[in-house]
């Protein structure tokens, strides 16, 4: 059985060789951990940063809806798995390395020791004394854990109807070890770079959406335009399903990035709220205008924008700046969404715009709204940090993504070819079908 596999997919053999292996070694690696409990840490701080992973992990089926419902009939399943399947590769290198190399000992502030949790060696029930905020180290890494799920699926909007399923799992791998890991150390860690020269990224506007928006733009450049690119969504209750998972799951998102069960999540909670709904109302404004008609897909699209952009704010504004934000961020990401409209550029599903140009907003308008060192308060170093910062991330994202895809492409070839793009994803790639024959 096993050499008939090797023979059929040779890839599918290494992958469930190391898989075997990884079973028999990792209970002797990890199962060792600190498994002691502190009495004194708040119950109600771990019951809700479980509801909290909980609804973060509930984001990424959300997502999945969400773009499925974008894309045509014959592309569906395949889109939908993209995402979903995320859950089941970054959780398990999230356990052998990638917890490690997000927050194990910094590094010089770019990453972290891969030997410092490796195999999520002592990541038990204990609190850590730098990390987590006084939760069990484990939950931290729980919660963590989702993010570095949803990032690199946020990437498969962009090239969705094109890819090769194999290619995108590696791909998925390498963004997650060698972007994704660092982002987060250089950003949440203490001793992380950006950490230390004080910017600001209460639950991911940098690490999640900005990264994600960039590769994104550089996967769409990189992979090429579908040879038939489809006009209309198939599938719109799929997206305003999708929506209402997201916006649910946000507030685990954010409210959960304050790591206890305070008044800084009851803050980030409102303020999530409200910034998405102000884009939504503000993006269907803009569409009447624009098209005189409003539309279930852009009250979605204009949810989703508005929750990005509060993302990295979320524990540091007021509510009525969020409202702000919100308003703001819509009509930056419907104008670049109309400057790519009039490129060619085929960002299937607008991740960039979207994602991308509403997370650049959102951490521009933190340091113009925080509360403590903002623009409003009449300093001027923590916007100076973010552009600065924006840039830098931004470039050095692209270049990456841009080199990541290339490997990738030169290892597993990341297009099918044209008889399997016609034939759709789901056949071509899984021998599934949205309808029964």
């Amino acid at each position: 059985m096993v050499i008939t596999l090797f023979k059929k997919s040779p890839l599918s053999g290494i992958a469930l060789v190391f898989l075997a292996l990884l079973s028999l070694i990792a209970p002797v690696l990890s199962d060792s951990s600190d498994a002691a409990f502190a009495s004194d840490i708040d119950p109600a701080n771990i019951a809700w940063m479980l509801t909290a992973s909980g609804l973060v992990l509930l984001m990424t089926p959300g997502l999945s809806f969400f773009y499925g419902g974008m894309v045509g009939r014959k592309n569906i399943i395949s889109t939908m798995l993209q995402s979903f399947v995320a859950l089941g590769v970054v959780s398990v290198l999230w356990f052998l390395v990638g917890f490690s190399l997000a927050f194990g000992e910094s590094w010089g502030g770019i990453i972290g020791d891969p030997r410092t949790f490796f195999f999520m060696k002592d990541v038990g029930l204990a609190p850590h004394d730098r990390l987590g905020g006084g939760l069990p180290l484990l939950l931290f890494a729980a919660f963590q854990m989702k993010f570095a799920v949803i990032t690199p699926a946020l990437i498969t909007g962009a090239f969705a109807e094109r890819v090769r399923f194999w290619s995108y799992l590696l791909f998925m791998i390498f963004f997650t070890l060698f972007i994704y890991a660092p982002l987060a150390h250089m950003t949440w860690h203490p001793d992380g770079l950006l950490f230390q020269l004080g910017v600001l990224d209460f639950a991911g506007g940098t690490v999640v959406h900005i990264s994600a928006g960039v590769a994104a733009l550089a996967a769409a450049l990189f992979i090429g335009k579908r040879k038939q690119e489809q006009s209309a969504p198939v599938n719109i209750p799929f997206v305003l399903l999708g929506t209402g998972l997201l916006w649910f799951g946000w507030f685990g998102f954010n409210s959960g990035s304050a790591l206890a069960a305070d008044g800084v999540a009851v803050q980030a909670f409102m303020n999530t709220h409200l910034a998405s709904a102000t884009a939504m109302i503000t993006w269907l404004f803009l569409d009447f205008a624009y098209r005189g008609k409003v539309s279930a897909l852009g009250a979605c699209i204009g949810a989703v924008v508005g929750l990005v952009a509060i993302t990295p704010a979320a524990g540091f504004v007021g509510l009525g700046s969020s409202l702000t934000i919100g308003f703001v961020s819509a009509i930056v990401s419907r104008f670049a969404l109309y400057l790519k409209n009039r490129s060619s550029v085929d960002d299937t599903l607008d991740v960039f715009p979207c994602h991308g140009v509403g997370g650049m907003s959102g951490m521009v308008l933190t340091a113009v709204f925080a509360t403590e060192g903002g623009l409003i308060t009449g300093s001027y170093e923590l916007i100076q940090t973010h552009l600065i910062t924006l840039v830098i991330i931004s470039v050095s994202v692209f270049l990456l993504s841009y080199a990541l895809f290339w490997i990738t492409d030169k290892l597993v070839p990341i297009r099918v070819d044209e008889i399997q793009e016609e034939q759709g994803l789901d056949f071509s790639q899984h021998a599934e079908s949205l309808v029964a024959n």
